[in-house]
């Protein structure tokens, strides 16, 4: 069982666009988190458990209690990555090293997360209301299971390169618009013992969710992003008992005479 926490900001206020826009509402009325959700719950009950969370909830509804029992967090996150307070950040990206997938769709690339992660400005260059087709650069990876050689998302926003990321492990998508951009559009990153999916379809407007293959995507990345590892990751451990010592140790008979 895959334990999914969908994280959203979801605010009241302005600027948001989600509870005021009507073509957002139109597209999610329920909230991104929960079409999200919605998406993720398609892999059956026997593989998922999906919780969702947003900004205005305390801790931002990412509490020590959630955090550990969450494998894989998807982010979203548009207008309001400077109200996300450092200390949950700081949490998230210690489960992250711990072994917590992440992925980071759309405006999440701007996230403090995402920038944390990839030390890097995470910028980029956008335009609303482009036609996107995407390219599967990267057949064989996992996430890429079932996706055809390409698709048409149809209208999205535009997002272009240079994309400010560190160098991904794998760039499984490349996006196109008929504005003449391209993108990175799908890439892998690895930090600590966490596995991370940047996925940039997906804009509040726009029906990028409805998309049969976007869906099969974000499907695929939450059981890539799954990690058994277990134990807590240290960035500069301790060598304190050495396994020539516990081999010593643990001899038996004459098997020192060999050497």
């Amino acid at each position: 069982m895959i334990k999914v926490t969908v994280w959203n900001e979801y605010k009241h206020e302005n600027p948001n666009r989600e509870k005021r826009d009507e073509k957002a509402i139109a597209c999610h009325p329920n909230g991104l988190h929960e079409t999200v959700a919605e998406i993720v719950r398609e892999l059956g009950e026997d593989k998922v458990s999906v919780r969702t969370a947003w900004l205005e909830q305390p801790e931002h509804g990412l509490t020590e209690e959630v955090l550990n029992d969450t494998d894989v967090l998807i982010w979203w996150g548009h207008m309001s990555h400077h109200l996300v307070d450092d200390a949950i950040v700081e949490r998230v990206y210690n489960r992250v090293l711990d072994g917590m997938g992440l992925i980071a769709l759309h405006s999440a690339h701007y996230s403090k997360i995402f920038k944390k992660l990839n030390g890097t400005t995470c910028s980029l260059k956008w335009r609303d209301g482009a036609y996107e087709r995407i390219f599967t650069v990267k057949p064989a990876h996992p996430i890429a299971r079932g996706i055809p050689e390409h698709f048409e998302l149809g209208i999205e926003e535009c997002y272009g390169e240079f994309f400010d990321i560190a160098t991904p492990d794998d760039v499984i998508f490349q996006g196109w618009y008929d504005i003449g951009e391209v993108f990175r559009s799908g890439c892998t990153f690895t930090r600590g013992y966490g596995k991370i999916f940047y996925f940039q379809p997906g804009h509040e407007t726009n029906y990028a969710f409805q998309n049969v293959y976007v869906r099969k995507i974000i499907q695929n990345a939450v059981e890539w992003c799954y990690s058994d590892v277990k134990r807590p990751y240290s960035d500069a451990p301790q060598i304190k008992t050495t396994l020539e010592a516990i081999r010593l140790e643990n001899a038996e008979g004459d098997y020192l005479k060999h050497f």
